[in-house]
């Protein structure tokens, strides 16, 4: 027992010096020494202690086989390995600690534990016996044991090549790295201190709470009794010391530290442990990336499903909670119990679903307000002039709107898009494009808020990353060339002005490369809308005939989202890391990798909707003068209703299809997957196979989560947030399919972590990072996009200038709907029909209308008539609405910029009431220090007092 004590307290062989024989025999002498006070506490013999010397030795020996040019193979440890047994390395001095006490059958059974039903698994790792990196994991299981940390070994029930190495780290181990981590624990309960009220408030207060008493309790809210104490929410913390142990809350040594923070310790430990002589032949994350191992994954607490019910006899354990109260879908008008995710799967996840919730909530006053402007479109639709005038123009014939085979049609004909448009572009469109432009602004600073009060309740306010650790690419690339890292002072390897310049310039050629596709795939749809509008309008079906337009619009949509998922899928990630730049650390590559993604993923999401918005009618030229593709094909005009109805299609079925693919794929996948998993093993097994199977390996079954961890998830929320503002002046609706799918996402999410997906590493994080910074920009990019929406896309500024300057109450300050009467005849021009060129004269000469050949059509557009002195030429109409449009635009940007800037000066990053409790909290805290300090030093003067010790002039 005493040597394995000294085997605990040995220092690892990862610290000792490679520097020859004379190194090794130092460590086996000071061994001797650590060793010497523990032989005269036990009746060891003096030769078995020398065999155990000569054991470490050998030990060390493996890891300076290149030394000493020792060609020993090395193999793995599987001398004490049974199949289905679970077979003990650690040291038995903590075996010995623990004798007498009873261990519940639970413990030993759950496959939370080891074998003795005392030592919890804090960690598992992953490998096959056939795997050729046999003596890296030898050295690297070695040196884990060395620091301090246990180990126990199994084989798997459905496959005898795989086996598991579960990790325990005790005690000592714990609190040794807790201080090395900084890590935050509970010391003492928060006093919380009230605000002096007055007599009246204080009775207004009173009548209130007899009110709220007498109403049903908040159904949103979830019940306090089903949650557990989390004691570490109501507690001051501090960086946990071992010197000071006896200021914290320790009730139980083994719960002290919670079992996410267990397993961030040890991922901590065996990410600094060496496998191999090298000075960059350290780390769990090499031997993932080399094969040693295949998996590393911390436990989940046990199934996430009871036979009990959850109230009457509460959660099994966290992972049954979180799945009652969080990621069950009978609880989906909950507020998320956003401490619990914290604690279960670390502050990174939390934060996400923090911020997803925030958005989520945020949603609802948009939703509210959009539906609000549909429904006033629907209320005023009869009161449309416009549409009214559009209805009963009977005797307008429009000229085709494509080369031979379109006919020509009453302008009575588009009555129905004529309504379907005001019901988007109407009186409150400006009103709700200003709203949602604030309303990004006001998301974005009170998230600002709302992530320093978490930053506060979770100890992150303090919190600093780390130093990372240089990523073994940019070793592998750069280890020629190093110079000193100003900050650790050691030699790390550099990477030169010059090539850092190179690699720059070659990963934006790339990303531009991708964009390149992303638009040529574009300039395909518009010749396919081009060719195809022709074709439906000789269409055999009188359906699809009389509405070859929509009909071209809508399998344009769909054929534009094949092609916008084919193109993330197929070149998205492997072109994107491909060309992205050797940065030196982790993080760098994930912010560098997370900007390239969005950028594509953005233009190819949004480039139809910007052709269509912006560029779809505007450059067509007029009947006669057509301007045509490569001089064959006709541009496509827009609808005699307007191109705002293509807009509306488009972003509409865009949204539903992408947000119900993106949910397949996200829980549809993994569900599938896990399923074909469980079958195999009920076909192996029989149906009580599966339940008898321990808990790593159910673990090891489920899918892994995703490489990039956050990243798909952060990305489809970021691009629905830029779909939801960019466009919402076309589209009103789009705020409330986006709160309708996020309620549904939040779910989906939560069942796919506790369920489907291996527990990830709990990590820590201050906020959402570079997501923030692409949130503004897509606030400002909005601010612009309505701007030219409202301007360039609808009738607005038309039916404005009209009203104004032209219509029957020009000159009088007046714009009503009777202000509106014949803006329809206003706003289309002449056109002579034998002026058609020969490739574009339509089959039919519109005789089915009057009874003889037609003479004139119209055309949208403000042109003069063809016997003008100057044929087909601009008006005056034309130069005054783009004037208009001109200044709407400048306007319209600078006054949302200023109210956007006003809102940012205006709402505090810190919310008042918290920047008050971090005062009181510092003041209590150097009060505590004090009167700690206090105690100790009457401690010292008792002491000295005792031992008859005295001094003069001694403070009190």
């Amino acid at each position: 027992a005493g040597f394995s004590t000294a085997l605990s307290q040995t220092p690892s062989i990862s610290s000792i010096s490679s520097e020859g024989r004379e190194d090794l025999q130092v460590n086996q002498l000071e061994t001797q020494i650590w060793i010497k006070p523990d032989i005269q506490k036990t009746d060891v013999d003096f030769s078995e202690i020398l065999n155990a010397i000569q054991e470490i030795a050998k030990d060390v020996n493996i890891f300076f086989d290149e030394l000493e040019g020792v060609n020993s193979p090395s193999k793995d440890d599987d001398s004490l390995l049974h199949h289905g047994n679970l077979t003990s390395t650690s040291d038995d001095a903590s075996r010995l600690e623990v004798v007498g006490e009873e261990v519940p059958d639970k413990n030993k059974t759950n496959g939370l534990y080891f074998r003795d039903g005392k030592c919890r698994i804090d960690y598992i790792l992953v490998y096959r016996k056939s795997n050729p990196q046999t003596e890296k994991r030898e050295v690297f299981e070695r040196n884990i044991r060395a620091e301090g940390l246990q180990m126990e070994k199994e084989s798997s029930l459905t496959n005898s090549d795989i086996i598991f190495v579960k990790l325990h780290a005790p005690w000592e181990v714990l609190g040794k790295y807790a201080e090395l981590m900084n890590v935050r624990m509970p010391f003492r309960r928060k006093i919380y201190y009230l605000h002096r009220r007055y007599k009246f408030m204080n009775r207004i207060e009173k009548q209130i709470s007899r009110f709220r008493g007498w109403l049903p309790r908040k159904p949103m809210k979830l019940d306090k009794e089903t949650l557990p104490d989390l004691e570490e929410n109501d507690c001051y913390t501090a960086p946990f010391s071992q010197q000071r142990i006896h200021h914290f809350i320790i009730h139980n040594k083994d719960t002290f530290f919670n079992n996410a923070t267990r397993s961030r310790i040890v991922h901590h430990i065996l990410q600094r442990v060496k496998y191999e002589e090298g000075k960059n032949k350290i780390g769990l994350n090499r031997l993932l990336s080399n094969g040693s191992y295949e998996a590393a994954f911390p436990l989940h607490e046990g199934s996430y499903r009871s036979k009990n019910s959850i109230k009457t006899h509460g959660a099994e354990n966290h992972r049954h909670l979180l799945y009652e109260c969080w990621a069950s879908w009978g609880v989906w008008y909950k507020y998320q119990p956003l401490d619990l995710v914290r604690r279960y799967f670390g502050e990174k996840i939390g934060l996400y679903f923090a911020w997803l919730g925030w958005y989520t909530g945020m949603l609802f006053p948009a939703a509210f307000i959009g539906l609000f402007v549909f429904l006033y479109g629907v209320t005023t639709l009869n009161h449309c002039q416009v549409s009214k005038e559009v209805c009963q123009a009977t005797d307008i014939i429009m000229c085709p709107i494509c080369d031979k085979y379109c006919p020509f049609m009453r302008l009575s004909d588009s009555c129905i898009y004529a309504k379907v448009t005001h019901l988007f572009d109407n009186g409150a469109t400006v009103f709700f494009a200003v709203f949602m432009a604030v309303w990004a602004t006001v998301f974005l600073e009170f998230w600002k808020r709302r992530r320093a009060v978490i930053a506060y309740d979770w100890d992150l306010i303090d919190w600093e990353e780390e130093e990372e650790e240089i990523r073994p690419q940019f070793e592998a690339k750069y280890s020629k060339k190093e110079r000193m890292n100003p900050i650790s002072g050691k030699p790390e390897p550099y990477q030169a002005f010059a090539d850092k310049c190179s690699r720059l310039i070659v990963s934006a050629s790339g990303i531009f490369f991708m964009i390149c596709v992303v638009i040529a795939a574009v300039f395909g749809i518009v010749i396919y809308r081009v060719v195809t509008v022709s074709t439906f309008a000789a269409f055999k079906w009188a359906l699809i005939r009389n509405n070859s337009q929509v009909a071209t619009t809508g399998t344009a949509v769909c054929i534009n989202f094949c092609i916008i998922m084919l193109l993330n899928v197929v070149t998205s990630e492997t072109l994107i890391i491909f060309f992205t730049e050797q940065p030196r650390t982790e993080s760098e590559w994930e912010n560098s990798f997370t900007l390239k993604m969005f950028l594509f993923q953005f233009v190819n999401l949004n480039s139809s909707t910007f052709y269509i918005a912006f560029f779809l009618g505007r450059f067509t030229g007029h009947p006669g003068a057509y301007l045509r593709l490569i001089n064959r094909w006709r541009l496509e005009e827009c609808h005699p209703s307007g191109c705002l109805i293509d807009l509306c299609m488009q972003m509409g079925i865009i949204m539903v299809l992408k947000q119900t693919w993106n949910n397949f794929m996200e829980l549809g996948y993994p569900l599938i997957q896990n399923w074909w998993t469980r079958r195999k093993l009920r076909q192996e097994y029989g149906t009580q196979g599966k339940t008898s199977f321990p808990q790593w390996e159910k673990d090891y079954n489920l899918q892994p989560m995703n490489a990039y961890g956050l990243f798909d998830e952060y990305l489809e929320m970021i691009l629905q947030f830029g779909f939801t503002t960019i466009f919402v002046a076309a589209f009103p609706l789009a705020p409330l399919l986006a709160l309708l799918n996020n309620i549904i996402e939040i779910r989906l999410d939560a069942y796919k972590f506790v369920t489907q997906w291996r527990r990830p590493l709990a990590s820590r994080a201050k906020d959402i990072g570079i997501w923030y910074g692409i949130l503004e920009g897509i606030g400002i990019l909005s601010v612009i996009t309505n701007a030219f929406v409202i301007a360039v896309t609808s009738d607005f500024i038309p039916r404005l200038v009209y009203a104004y300057k032209y219509g029957p109450c020009a000159g009088q300050g007046e714009a009503g709907q009777k202000c509106m009467v014949g803006y329809v005849n206003a706003s289309l021009s002449v056109f002579l029909v034998s002026d058609f060129e020969n490739r574009s004269e339509p089959t039919s000469n519109g005789s089915e209308f009057s009874g003889s050949p037609l003479k004139y059509c119209r055309y949208r557009d403000y042109r003069d008539p063809p016997h003008s002195p100057v044929p087909y030429g601009y008006t005056l109409q034309f130069w005054h609405i783009l004037a208009a449009r001109l200044a709407f635009i400048i306007v319209f940007e600078h006054l949302v910029f200023c109210i956007k800037h006003l809102i940012s000066y205006l709402i505090p990053d810190l919310p008042k009431d918290l920047r008050d409790r971090m005062r009181r909290e510092k003041y209590l805290i150097q009060e505590m220090m004090y009167e700690a300090e206090l105690e100790r030093l009457q401690k010292e003067r008792k002491e000295r007092k005792k031992n008859g010790k005295s001094y003069h002039n001694e403070w009190p």
